[in-house]
């Protein structure tokens, strides 16, 4: 696995929870701004490619797409789904958004879903995604805003946890709330262009409440994030354990609602 630079550590981790919620990520969900972009000929690079759901998904409309992770176990998921799959224009390599191992004016489409968030330096690698893009090639960035959530019903140990993950995620170099920082980021690299549009991640039904909140029950104690919150003073276990069970509260509540708004950025290299 290639490392992360010591000021940056992925917030999330791979937690089995976690990596199950991944994969149920589709190309129809995650870059429905991209799709009618997308010609049938074109290169794209999926970067932060995860288990490779999203990849797979692009692969089908496109001549060829490479899935780029920095975690050896994504890459081994995502070249293990293309291969059951039969999708035989994908492929997965290990490596860095900092030094993206393809020459200058490769791609056609560099794409990256939810990965700018979890970078201290997402400037310099969408300077990286401009320079193997093609004269003309496209853009397409997409992130949560952490600081735009609304939940209901409100809870002491709930706001805490909102507040927290904040504190985590800052503490590992990250941004929380990228979603608001994305088109000056884009426009920072020096991509033209721009087109911003926002749709909203909602959970109100019983599925959605269960997807959610029980995600974030278990991964609250038991993932990486636990491990980043104890490990830099930000948190007590007997906190994380209290913010789990408010967790299951709200997953239990009929009229329980939670919501965030995601930011896609559309962008052109000169």
């Amino acid at each position: 696995m290639i490392e992360r630079p010591e000021s940056e550590r992925y917030t999330h981790g791979y937690h089995e929870a976690i990596v199950s919620t991944y994969a149920q990520r589709t190309a129809e969900e995650c870059a429905a701004f991209l799709l009618p972009h997308l010609r049938a000929d074109a290169v794209v690079l999926d970067m932060g490619s995860g288990p490779g759901t999203i990849t797979a998904g692009v692969a089908r409309r496109v001549g060829r797409v490479i899935g780029l992770d920095a975690s050896e176990e994504m890459v081994d998921a995502g070249r293990s789904l293309v291969k059951d799959h039969g999708i035989d224009n994908a492929t997965f390599r290990l490596g860095s958004a900092y030094d993206l191992p393809w020459r200058d004016g490769y791609f056609d489409v560099v794409y990256a879903h939810q990965l700018l968030q979890h970078l201290a330096e997402p400037v310099r690698a969408l300077r990286e995604a401009r320079r193997v893009l093609k004269a003309g090639g496209l853009l397409a960035v997409r992130d949560a805003d952490y600081g735009t959530m609304a939940f209901f019903p409100t809870d002491p140990a709930l706001v805490r946890w909102h507040e927290l993950y904040h504190e985590v995620t800052a503490a590992n170099g990250g941004e929380a709330d990228a979603g608001r920082f994305l088109l000056s980021w884009v426009m920072r690299a020096g991509f033209a262009d721009p087109v911003v549009t926002t749709r909203t991640t909602t959970y109100a039904s019983p599925d959605g409440r269960l997807a959610w909140g029980g995600l974030w029950e278990l991964r609250v104690i038991e993932s990486d994030f636990a491990d980043h919150a104890t490990r830099n003073g930000l948190a007590t276990r007997a906190e994380l354990v209290e913010i789990s069970a408010a967790f299951r509260r709200w997953t239990g509540q009929p009229n329980a609602f939670w919501a965030f708004l995601n930011t896609e950025v559309l962008a052109v290299r000169p």
